[in-house]
């Protein structure tokens, strides 16, 4: 399930450009700490999967296989098929499969979803968790994803209505909010490499001849203590919102956002101790009839 990063594209112009090993952590990190969220939303889809045993489960944009792996653990009688288009994130999935003994139960495909669409047998479920937003033509992945399930079976969408907050709202340097500001500026950069996030995705699911079984929220505000791994992960998603904000912020704020990534002491996140993880992610599960 990938990410509040939505890392199976890595189409993000100016804003984000990180790489292969920064995406992995990131991803990584994303599902150690959002782990309640994952189980949440994947037995959530599990319940709505109540005709004949699902075999086949096809991931679209697995990134490091968050979401494969939890598939794979619920639906213990399913194999999975999990497609990105970064062959590094496919063999850290790859690794983490075989750490958990589920090797033989998780193929790799390395596709481009806006290219040629690849080989892929008739499947009872298809996964896609922040990945569709990336697609330079949805719809068209959408006809294909149609097609390549099985009548009857099922699509599961799952798609970011914000990033991960982590910040007191009145952190900044003689101006409280920079978070806030931070986020802002971001999309706006990202508007242009990433027209389709935040689309009306049930609308789409219809239009490309689904029946749309449930919509959900899913509200992550989590309680403390919070996870180990959190300081790292505001880090790593903080550094990657930084990359390509010059010139977008004041120098206050840009300024505030550096000590907060890079500092070692209290006021970096990595020894926050007033840090939140807040966030919100709406999920589709569409039947093709």
């Amino acid at each position: 399930m990938e990410s509040h990063q939505h890392e199976s594209r890595h189409r993000h112009g100016a804003v984000g450009e990180i790489d292969s090993a920064a995406t992995v952590e990131l991803l990584d990190l994303d599902a150690e700490v959002l782990h309640s969220y994952l189980s949440d939303v994947v037995a959530w889809v599990h319940d709505m999967a109540t005709d004949p045993p699902y075999r086949r489960i096809l991931d679209l944009g697995c990134g490091t296989g968050s979401g494969a792996l939890a598939l794979t653990r619920r639906f213990g009688a399913a194999d999975v098929i999990a497609v990105d288009m970064s062959a590094p994130l496919l063999a850290r999935l790859s690794e983490k499969a075989r750490d958990l003994g589920l090797v033989n139960r998780i193929r790799t495909v390395e596709a481009d979803l806006d290219g040629v669409w690849p080989t892929i047998d008739t499947v009872d479920l298809a996964w896609a968790s922040n990945s569709l937003h990336h697609m330079s033509d949805p719809d068209r992945v959408l006809v294909d994803v149609f097609a390549t399930i099985r009548p009857g079976g099922l699509l599961a969408v799952a798609e970011m209505e914000s990033f991960p907050r982590f910040l007191p709202d009145d952190i900044g340097l003689g101006r409280p909010g920079v978070e806030a500001r931070c986020h802002a500026a971001a999309a706006e950069a990202l508007a242009h490499d990433l027209p389709h996030l935040g689309d009306d995705w049930g609308t789409r699911l219809r239009r490309a001849g689904f029946t749309i079984e449930s919509q959900r929220t899913f509200t992550i505000d989590l309680p403390r203590p919070l996870p180990a791994a959190t300081g790292r992960y505001a880090q790593a998603s903080l550094r990657r919102i930084r990359t390509g904000l010059d010139g977008r912020l004041s120098a206050e704020d840009l300024a505030t956002l550096d000590i907060l990534v890079d500092s070692d002491g209290t006021d970096g996140v990595l020894r926050r101790d007033d840090l939140t993880v807040r966030a919100a992610r709406t999920a589709w599960v569409a039947r093709r009839p």
